[in-house]
């Protein structure tokens, strides 16, 4: 049996690779074949041997079995802009048959896959479609980072409705605490733990320094 799970966030630059990279090792400790899969991203660096984007070489680095980068992350693009805007302006078309032909290949190779999306839950891939979509068409279920900030509490509510809306499983949600000080962080979970649904997986706290972290530490739960 594989295990495939969607990573989706409240917001665009709210953790959920960091998030990703934990689950990752979680996973791996209790024995499975683990991979990171990012299908789309942008915000990236051209260097002598490529286009490297710090998403999936986080995303590469946590995963137990070894990828080559262009199997972590099929389409890429420089700038940090949403992907339909540059596919459009690079004449270069998102295709959901070569995200899903990317999953295939991964799921070949490891039987506990974490597929990262791009921004919130109705990022676009096109004028067409957004990820949501494909999330659909592979019946993935999905876990969803909340950012604890102001504005989470609505932007959670929201997401996890669109979620369920798509008649998709949400297998929990993550609270991840992007400020170094906010003395009403504990309000907004117990506020959320009234109105979502999905089970709370565990509270990441913030790091200074995400380097060197102690993942023992850090109490989350697999769905």
């Amino acid at each position: 049996m594989i295990k495939k799970f969607f990573i989706t966030g409240t917001d665009t630059n709210i953790g959920k690779t960091f998030v990703s990279s934990i689950l990752l090792q979680k996973a791996t400790q209790v024995g499975y074949n683990t991979a990171g899969y990012k299908p789309v991203s942008s915000g990236s660096k051209k260097e002598s041997y490529g286009i490297i984007n710090n998403d999936t070489v986080i995303l590469k680095k946590n995963s137990s079995i070894t990828l080559s980068y262009k199997e972590v992350n099929p389409i890429t693009f420089v700038e940090s802009a949403p992907p339909h805007i540059l596919s459009q302006v690079q004449k270069k078309t998102i295709q959901m048959k070569e995200l899903s032909l990317g999953l295939k290949n991964i799921a070949t190779k490891s039987n506990w896959i974490l597929i990262e999306g791009a921004g919130g839950w109705y990022t676009p891939l096109s004028y067409n479609h957004t990820f949501s979509d494909w999330v659909k068409k592979e019946q993935l279920t999905v876990i969803m980072i909340v950012g604890i900030k102001l504005g989470c509490i609505n932007h959670a509510i929201l997401t996890e409705k669109a979620i369920l809306s798509d008649k998709l499983r949400c297998g929990g949600w993550i609270a991840n605490y992007i400020l170094p000080n906010d003395r009403y962080h504990i309000y907004y979970i117990q506020t959320l733990l009234n109105y979502i649904k999905s089970p709370l997986l565990g509270i990441i706290p913030y790091f200074y320094n995400k380097n060197h972290i102690n993942i023992e530490t850090i109490k989350i739960r697999l769905p």
